[in-house]
């Protein structure tokens, strides 16, 4: 799939979205371990009590890392030019999470063609996670 001749791509273009599981203090846990982020209030109810929040709740990088999913099963890792995202709420425990990206903008730099995709994630009733967008090389 990877190095495929890359297919015509038009402004408005959908990349496969995908829906996680509802996120679990399991999810997280492990996340912790494999990214060395060791702050309690993504693991510890009673550490995050203390800081004001009902819950332990979500790493914004790992939602960042969903949608890196999105992008890399669309294109190979090589082909990812800049990505950014602006964090817009909180992932709380048990949310299932849509991710999705779309065709922003084609372009060319220096005789590359690249697209902008815009990319959010939402919960299952549509509240904004995360948006951000990329650009992508097209061949």
């Amino acid at each position: 799939m990877h190095d495929r001749p890359f297919t015509p791509v038009e402004v408005g273009d959908v990349l496969p979205a995908f829906t996680t599981e509802p996120v679990s203090r399991w999810n997280l846990a492990l996340y912790m371990g494999a990214s060395a982020d060791h702050n309690p209030i993504h693991v510890d109810i009673d550490f995050a009590r203390q800081a004001g929040m009902p819950d332990v709740f979500a790493h914004g990088m790992l939602s960042m890392a969903w949608l890196g999913r999105v992008l890399t099963r669309w294109v190979p890792q090589a082909r990812i030019r800049e990505y950014g995202v602006r964090f817009t709420a909180i992932t709380q425990v048990g949310e299932r999470i849509n991710c999705r990206g779309e065709v922003a903008e084609i372009f060319e730099v220096d005789g590359e063609h690249r697209a902008r995709i815009s990319l959010q994630t939402t919960n299952e009733q549509g509240e904004l996670k995360l948006s951000g967008d990329a650009v992508i090389a097209l061949a």
